[in-house]
């Protein structure tokens, strides 16, 4: 007989046998009959199954079935005179698949701190704050593609290795074969690449951007999805080392296209999941957030404020409020600005533009004041900044310019002018990190509770 999910038990199965698959959660004997809850992961609820007496083994059967153990019941499925659930399985088979011990299983008590889950990050899927995680990063994943192709673009993949960074921050990983304990080097002590398997210094990718830029300077509209890396050493609750983005670029578009485009994408991904995954986000909004699925509702439902980064700033010192770091132009705003603005003086997502070029990155366009560029912040209630993108820099004077201002090296970038050089075209994108919308989606406070296995300094088991 072949298994159905536990979401997929409802009425319509009543009177049909089943067989169902899942994770020992609680046990009641009753000496003539017992009651097992089960979970497969497929929805928040676990399941009931009822065993009587007469049943094959049925003492050893309750010996065994300790609290993790996986099991596999047969049965019909009847209405259910308890108030807990509407439907119970009545088994007529019941075989453990997998023994669980129990004085050893890490998950017996039914609370656990976040933090001493991470340490056990291979069996905390198996809680209900996990599951509910996963299944909501699983929704928005979904709805992001939903809502890229409706719109016509294409999903690309960009390289993980590169050899520039996108971002000219430097805070990299290196990729290299070259032996660590006896590293070739040249006359000046400088690492002899030649010997590399690239011949030449490669890191894991920051952005798929540029290279996305490259793609739209083709496709007209494209997309990636996929994971980034970046060598910060940052212990914050808003900060990973591998992390995933999603990089829309759109090829003749400008910044307010590029603004839409991230307000739009931001309202269908949450109205995809308040459709779809509605008790995982009861389960949020009574253990984690009071108020979550209220504070979604008016996001979806809001135009979003658009203001500059002037005007942020006039407001931000107009406030009254005391900042931990001061509000000065040219200065980059910090998480408690923008969570001011989001929070307390719009009340909704604010959508923040032209921002000064110096604190910006090199490849975003230069704006006709010269001081500068066409650069836009997402910010939301909670977070902050979400989404960040530009109108990118098409001009090659300019783009070049920018370049070498900045000290990048120049051979690294010739590929990215030459867009500029043949058949340059006004372009947009912006990048969203997937773990940043997870949390604000879910209200969990720490980013390495809503990835899978969290990588962070010193941290890279599992």
């Amino acid at each position: 007989m072949k298994r159905t999910k536990i979401s997929s038990l409802t009425s319509h199965l009543l009177g049909q046998r089943v067989r169902i698959c899942g994770w020992v959660r609680t046990l009641r004997d009753q000496k003539n009959f017992a009651f097992v809850e089960i979970n497969d992961g497929s929805t928040l609820a676990g399941f009931q199954i009822v065993i009587e007496g007469s049943i094959k083994d049925y003492e050893s059967l309750i010996r065994d079935m300790t609290t993790g153990a996986s099991v596999v019941a047969e049965g019909t499925v009847v209405e259910s005179p308890g108030g807990k659930q509407k439907f119970e399985l009545k088994a007529t088979h019941l075989e453990i698949l997998g023994l669980c011990p129990a004085e050893e299983y890490p998950l017996q008590k039914k609370r656990h701190s976040f933090e001493f889950l991470r340490t056990i990050a291979y069996l905390r899927p198996r809680t209900n704050t996990q599951g509910a995680v996963l299944r909501v990063r699983n929704q928005l994943a979904f709805a992001t593609h939903q809502f890229f192709q409706q719109k016509g673009f294409l999903y690309v993949h960009t390289p993980i290795i590169s050899s520039s960074d996108a971002e000219g921050g430097g805070q990299q990983f290196n990729v290299t074969t070259l032996p660590l304990h006896n590293i070739p080097k040249l006359h000046d002590g400088a690492p002899d690449y030649s010997k590399d398997f690239f011949h030449r210094p490669t890191y894991l990718t920051v952005s798929g951007q540029l290279e996305g830029e490259a793609l739209a300077c083709a496709l007209s509209d494209i997309y990636t999805f996929g994971p980034t890396f970046r060598a910060e050493n940052s212990n914050t609750s808003r900060h990973l080392a591998e992390f995933w983005m999603i990089e829309p670029e759109m090829a003749f578009a400008d910044l307010h296209e590029d603004m839409d485009l991230a307000e739009d994408y931001l309202k269908f991904i949450l109205n995809a999941v308040l459709n779809t995954c509605l008790p995982d986000l009861e389960f949020f909004d009574s253990f984690i957030e009071k108020g979550l699925i209220t504070r979604l509702k008016h996001v979806e439902s809001s135009p979003f404020t658009r203001l500059t980064y002037t005007e942020a700033v006039t407001i931000l010192k107009k406030s009254g409020k005391r900042f931990e770091f001061p509000v000065e132009w040219g200065a980059d705003l910090q998480s408690e600005h923008e969570r001011y603005l989001a929070e307390e003086y719009c009340k909704k997502p604010v959508i923040l533009k032209d921002y000064p070029a110096k604190i910006k990155a090199f490849y975003m366009r230069l704006n006709q004041d010269e001081q500068t560029v066409a650069a836009m912040d997402v910010l939301v209630p909670k977070i902050g900044e979400i989404i960040g993108g530009s109108q990118r820099e098409d001009r090659f004077d300019l783009l070049k310019e920018k370049i070498l201002s900045q000290g990048l090296a120049m051979e690294e970038y010739d590929w990215y002018l030459n867009l500029r050089r043949y058949g340059s075209v006004p372009h947009a994108g912006f990048g969203a990190g997937f773990e940043r919308l997870v949390q604000f989606i879910t209200g969990m406070e720490n980013i390495r509770d809503v990835i899978p296995f969290p990588r962070y300094p010193g941290h890279a088991e599992f």
